[in-house]
């Protein structure tokens, strides 16, 4: 790794405003002591909250803890798990962003709550067990990716179904560096996304990947400019959301399939969901537009 992970966790002169362009991110809801609100009323510290899009049907969560680079700590966890129970029973959201500062969408867990665990304490306790929260939602979520995705910090970006980076972002599992392993997933869903050998290599020598090594291994689809790299996430999650909530549901369910389960498992699951489209009404007013040609008014949720 070109610099000790403590240095990435040192405090940094940064602010996460910058990373977003005004027209998506307007200043945030402040209750009576500052707090960030989302639009239910509920209270964030370590997160900014809100919808966006044309049509107000993007949920978008940044997290918001610049001094650590957005290290991930338990408050910060919690908080996201909250923010997606939210976002997922919101009728209107039909997909969700979630991003970090310029500087790091987050650059690992926080160490100094890690430091003095014993291993009675982690796994009576199950710690990071609830870190698995993003990857079991129901709606799509897109992960834009600017700086350091370290760690836990990578470990998340790839619990999300979509990665996007910015140029300038860089991919690592440098827990090998601190004496331990990745804990929430890295050696598993790193080693499916970019295959054993560059997965083996990270995870053994804490080495960092640009955003156009993560392109061409597979674990990014797309690399923008840095400034404009949140409002290309908010537009693939705005077409997202222009589809059946429903439907899209059902095909996430699908691929990830492919992804955990053995081929003709997956096939099996493809035909059932694939089936199942049959019963609502957005499969028949998709298809009817289509006859008609028009465009489809989805309404399934």
């Amino acid at each position: 790794m070109a610099a000790p992970l403590r240095a990435l966790l040192r405090p940094a002169a940064v602010t996460v405003t910058a990373a977003l362009p005004r027209a998506c991110l307007p200043p945030p809801l402040r209750g009576p002591c500052g707090a960030r609100r989302c639009s239910s009323g509920a209270a964030f510290q370590y997160l900014l909250v809100q919808k966006t899009g044309a049509q107000k049907n993007v949920g978008l969560i940044q997290l918001n803890r610049p001094k650590a680079l957005n290290a991930l700590c338990e408050g910060l966890m919690a908080e996201l798990r909250r923010a997606l129970e939210a976002m997922e029973s919101d009728p209107q959201v039909g997909a969700i962003v979630l991003t970090g500062s310029q500087k790091a969408f987050a650059a690992g867990a926080d160490i100094k709550e890690m430091q003095n665990k014993t291993f009675q304490e982690s796994y009576s306790g199950g710690f990071l067990s609830g870190w698995d929260k993003v990857s079991i939602v129901r709606k799509p979520i897109i992960a834009a990716v600017n700086g350091y995705a370290l760690g836990g910090g990578c470990e998340l970006a790839m619990m999300c179904d979509i990665i996007y980076a910015g140029e300038k972002a860089e991919f690592g599992q440098p827990e090998i560096l601190l004496g331990t392993i990745p804990g929430a997933g890295g050696t598993q869903r790193l080693t499916r996304a970019v295959g054993k050998s560059l997965a083996m290599e990270m995870v053994l020598t804490g080495d960092r990947i640009s955003a156009k090594e993560a392109k061409e291994a597979g674990l990014v689809s797309k690399v923008y400019p840095v400034e404009k790299l949140l409002d290309a996430a908010i537009a693939c999650a705005e077409k997202i959301a222009s589809n059946s909530k429903l439907v899209a549901a059902m095909a996430k369910e699908s691929v990830n399939a492919a992804f955990e389960t053995t081929l003709t498992e997956g096939n099996r699951t493809e035909k059932r969901l694939f089936y199942a489209t049959f019963a609502t009404s957005d499969r028949k007013e998709g298809m009817t537009a289509f006859v008609e040609k028009r465009k489809a008014n989805f309404t399934d949720s």
